[in-house]
């Protein structure tokens, strides 16, 4: 039980070559340069307001927004009475924080109904045991104040307490009720997914237009058990693939806990969920008389991100980098105006400690219907096609791999030849398809992705970029061009 109690202490933290054509220019114009506000907003949930801005609600009760994705500014940070998203929080919630023996609040969701009303799922835990609480608060506006309605779900009962359906709680198959995420079917049917690391993660259906449970319990179960590390449940569909996608974060949050982005997919909101190597999720859990097994975790779900670092080339600008851990707690928004799709997640870094930042990249989906993400943040940048000519050149090279690690996933060199070669850390061919496709053999080994024009934040530089998925073995890489090109 007191390894038990650690592990989810650390939950609750949560205090940022020849024969190649690109042109031999290592420094871009200052006048390109891209700025960007900061803010520190655990297990960010987006969610757009009324406004026209996108606002992003996290743990702790941290609320931002933007109109840019690059600039963000706070609408609240902290559990405080004088706060006005939920006013006079400690009375109006006094319920989830009894229940919880907690004084804050974990990672919420926000969400617009049919009722035209702002819906704020909230959730509370203690920290060392699976004792929380799930609720919902409601507003006309997106930044509040919110009134609370009260709580839905509960976990973590005692030995002789019985849930709402006369079960005794059981932790290793019941779930831990945090972590929501709602969100409308093809049919327009709610859902809501939720469950952290306990019994894995649920699924409920909801009343549509009021929010709220349709049947009591818990739902059906998606993945997990036995305390396996994955929580954070985030689901979209794509009207486009006709797949309904649930990311997940595995490993632990903190700087050492070697989080990282996975995802799978169902024709059906609420399963059975499958990763790009066929496996189906719901064999996804730990073995029993077992806890926290990473190694058995570690075999499902397609893994997208994890912490990683383009290194410092001589010639750049950016020596001193840090590089990126633990990203996770995800979640995603399709901007229809733009046809655009957005990963919003938060990250820590190399040398900083436990100290954590907002980071939003493009998402783009493969030949294969499975989801990409651009290598460096977001910066207004657009899909556009280019020559093989243009993209060939030297290549720092990154491949997330599978593990759940606290390491960081190091930048190698290859190169992208002309004449469809791979040459350097790693070897294979390559070729361009149309609307900025890409495919690289890697290994014997097919990864489908797209290419890209992007910022390198570090170098200070227009760089052409890829990213790419190998749905055989569920592995993410990414390639960030060494020379600058023309903005």
């Amino acid at each position: 039980m007191k390894k038990k109690a650690i592990l989810y202490l650390t939950m609750a933290l949560c205090v940022g070559m020849a024969g190649c054509g690109q042109k031999e220019k290592l420094k871009a114009d200052k006048a390109f340069e891209k700025e960007f506000k900061e803010v520190s907003v655990h297990d960010p949930s987006v969610v757009q307001g009324d406004d026209g801005s996108y606002y992003i609600f996290g743990s702790h009760l941290a609320v931002a927004k933007t109109d840019d994705f690059m600039n963000w500014e706070y609408v609240n940070q902290g559990v405080k009475n004088d706060n006005s998203v939920i006013p006079d929080v400690y009375l109006n919630m006094k319920e989830a924080f009894e229940w919880s023996h907690s004084n804050t609040f974990w990672a919420p969701d926000v969400a617009k109904l049919a009722d035209g009303k702002f819906h704020l799922y909230y959730c509370n835990c203690q920290g060392d045991a699976p004792v929380s609480c799930l609720g919902t608060a409601v507003s006309d506006t997106v930044a509040g104040p919110y009134i609370n309605e009260g709580l839905m779900l509960k976990s973590g009962m005692g030995a002789e307490e019985k849930d709402e359906d006369g079960n005794l709680y059981q932790a290793t198959t019941d779930p831990n009720t945090v972590d929501p995420c709602t969100f409308y079917d093809a049919e327009g049917k709610l859902w809501m997914v939720y469950g952290s690391y306990s019994g894995g993660i649920f699924i409920k259906e909801m009343n549509p237009e009021t929010g709220l449970p349709l049947e009591t319990g818990y739902g059906k179960k998606l993945l997990g058990g036995n305390h396996l590390r994955i929580e954070a449940p985030y689901i979209i569909y794509n009207e486009e693939t006709g797949y309904y996608y649930m990311f997940l974060s595995f490993g632990g949050l903190d700087s050492t806990g070697g989080y990282n982005i996975r995802v799978c997919r169902s024709e059906n909101p609420d399963g059975p969920y499958v990763d790009s190597m066929g496996q189906e999720m719901e064999d996804c859990k730990g073995a029993a008389g077992t806890s926290f097994s990473d190694a058995t975790a570690a075999l499902y779900g397609t893994k997208l991100m994890g912490g990683y670092k383009f290194l410092w080339k001589e010639g750049e600008e950016g020596e001193e980098r840090e590089g990126y851990l633990s990203p996770g707690h995800n979640s995603c928004i399709y901007q229809e105006e733009t046809d655009r799709y957005f990963i919003i997640y938060h990250t820590r870094f190399e040398n900083r400690g436990e100290e954590h930042e907002v980071r939003v990249h493009q998402m783009f989906f493969n030949e294969d219907g499975w989801p990409v993400i651009a290598p460096y943040r977001y910066t207004e940048e657009s899909l556009k096609e280019y020559t093989k000519e243009e993209l060939a050149g030297n290549y720092k090279f990154i491949n997330h791999g599978r593990e759940i690690s606290a390491d960081m996933a190091e930048s190698d060199e290859i190169q992208l030849c002309t004449d469809g070669k791979i040459k350097g850390a790693a070897e294979g061919t390559w070729n361009l398809k149309k609307d900025c496709k890409i495919e690289l053999e890697l290994d014997g080994k097919s990864y489908k992705g797209v290419y890209l024009k992007q910022w390198d934040e570090d170098g200070k530089k227009y760089v052409m970029t890829f990213t790419a998925l190998c749905s055989e073995t569920g592995v993410s890489v990414w390639g960030s061009g060494l020379n600058a090109i023309e903005e």
